[in-house]
């Protein structure tokens, strides 16, 4: 029998980049903020893109940083991206709100905070429809492109439901695997193989 060995072959799926699509990481990139990693991009245009990071959980709950939020469920908060990593962005499926940017179908980015902040305080539910991010992701001119060209990152659709109710933890190999059989066998390779 005779193995096909392109199955091994990282490669680009050849889909443009654009504003509310996802980058999903190839499975060997070795890099503590974007291996394994799915970032949504926010924007995408000839001046660069800005994406935040999905599922990179960090040791920090907002109810500890935002004192009117303690006695809510606790809030995690992820890892945007390395770029202002002291800045807050938050991306939710409420229409409502003032001033927030459109990324995709029912998805919104950040808006007028007072209008958030009410809402949960009122114990709206959080879970499924806002999201908590330190910092955010960029690429200069071309920068992405030249990245994608090197096979480094797939692009897949982001919708909503998946990127706001899926665990932080699961959400790169079932995104990977949504592209079809030869990347779903990716998502099972370990990130280091000579550890396996």
């Amino acid at each position: 029998m005779k193995i096909d060995t392109n199955i091994f072959k990282i490669e680009s799926n050849n889909i443009a980049p654009s504003r509310g699509k996802i980058l999903i990481s190839e499975p060997f990139l070795l890099d503590a903020t974007f291996g394994r990693s799915v970032v949504l991009l926010i924007d995408h245009t000839n001046e660069g893109s800005m994406g935040i990071v999905m599922n990179k959980e960090i040791p920090l709950l907002l109810n500890d940083v935002i004192k009117d939020f303690q006695d809510l469920q606790n809030i995690p908060v992820y890892k945007g991206g390395p770029l202002a990593t002291d800045t807050l962005f938050y991306l939710h499926t409420l229409q409502d709100i003032p001033d927030a940017l459109p990324v995709s179908k029912g998805l919104f980015l950040n808006g007028d905070f007072d209008v958030l902040k009410e809402y949960m305080l009122q114990g709206n539910p959080i879970k499924g429809v806002i999201r908590f991010f330190l910092g955010y992701s960029g690429w200069e001119f071309n920068q992405l492109y030249q990245e994608i060209q090197e096979n480094t990152w797939l692009i897949g659709k982001g919708d909503k439901h998946s990127l706001m109710n899926e665990n932080a933890n699961n959400l790169w190999k079932k995104s990977l695997g949504k592209l079809g059989s030869k990347y779903e066998t990716w998502s099972r390779f370990p990130q280091i193989p000579s550890l396996n």
